[in-house]
């Protein structure tokens, strides 16, 4: 398997399809590369180079103690980029995988960097706090954790449920589909997926989203349950310059799934012309 070995010996797991100008995916949590099959197999077909890595812990990178913190991620995601020596990028995030990116740009800037995607994802901030009303409360995450410890298995199944609408009247999504999240967080270490609770809930990526100087596409769902938008997109699209802000009125959390086809057509058209062939949503903060 491809790999490469960062700084404190951790082998990250890499696939590299196609070629062309590169699009580099960043997965959310607690999936692995394999959530972005849909839209590496569209790219790929369509003439671009598609990298996605395992983050570490997950998938079939290395387990190590230690590291499960957004500076190390960026760090991670900047040797990649680095020694496959990669220019002119499209950045391409799910969820837990936008704060990845966002870091990446904050810790390390822009200059291997074309444009950036944020799907569904986690900036600014999680976490309710007097200043972010409409962030999820600590119990949330707490329930997470002490779910995780007490039955992990069953909580991929559960959590499956509600990231692709699968609860919602008139869902069609498939068994397959489900099992499949089953069997990536099965493949993610305890630790790490453990650890990565506080990661994503509690960072803030304020300050990394002031420094996105390219341009850069924000796509969510309104009916997303695990990262709600009013919290996410709705701020995250106030604090980019000149972000564009496409709302799928109601996707999911798991929308590069269930709503592949118009995923991918928005981003193609993104990395070709740079406006998502969806309307757009004017950007402001919440």
């Amino acid at each position: 398997m491809p790999t490469i070995e960062v700084n404190d010996g951790t082998m990250i797991y890499y696939k590299d399809w196609g070629s062309g100008q590169p699009v580099v995916f960043s997965h959310g949590w607690p999936l692995s590369a394999d959530a972005f099959e849909d839209q590496m197999m569209f790219l790929a077909s369509a003439g671009y180079r598609c990298i996605a890595h395992d983050r570490r812990g997950h998938g079939r990178s290395g387990q190590p103690w230690s590291g499960y913190d957004y500076d190390t991620f960026a760090d991670d995601l900047a040797a990649l980029i680095e020694r496959l020596d990669l220019n002119d990028v499209v950045l391409v995030s799910h969820s837990m995988g936008g704060g990845e990116i966002a870091r990446y740009i904050g810790r390390h800037g822009t200059a291997r960097v074309a444009k950036a995607v944020l799907i569904a994802a986690v900036p600014p901030l999680m976490l309710q706090t007097p200043s972010n009303p409409h962030g999820t409360p600590m119990k949330a995450f707490d329930d997470i954790r002490n779910a995780l410890l007490a039955d992990r298995s069953q909580f991929w199944k559960d959590c499956a449920v509600p990231f692709f609408g699968a609860n919602r009247p008139g869902a069609k999504v498939s068994q397959g589909v489900l099992e499949s999240f089953w069997l990536q967080g099965s493949l993610a270490g305890i630790k790490g997926t453990y650890d990565c609770v506080r990661a994503f809930s509690e960072t803030d990526f304020t300050e990394d989203l002031k420094a996105f100087d390219v341009p850069t596409l924000i796509l969510h769902g309104d009916d997303d349950q695990i990262v709600p938008i009013a919290a996410a997109a709705y701020r995250s699209a106030g604090l980019v310059p000149d972000a564009q802000l496409v709302v799928y009125e109601g996707g999911p959390h798991g929308m590069c799934t269930t709503m592949k086809e118009k995923v991918n057509e928005d981003l193609l058209s993104f990395i070709r012309t740079g406006k998502a062939k969806s309307a757009t949503t004017t950007a402001r903060a919440a």
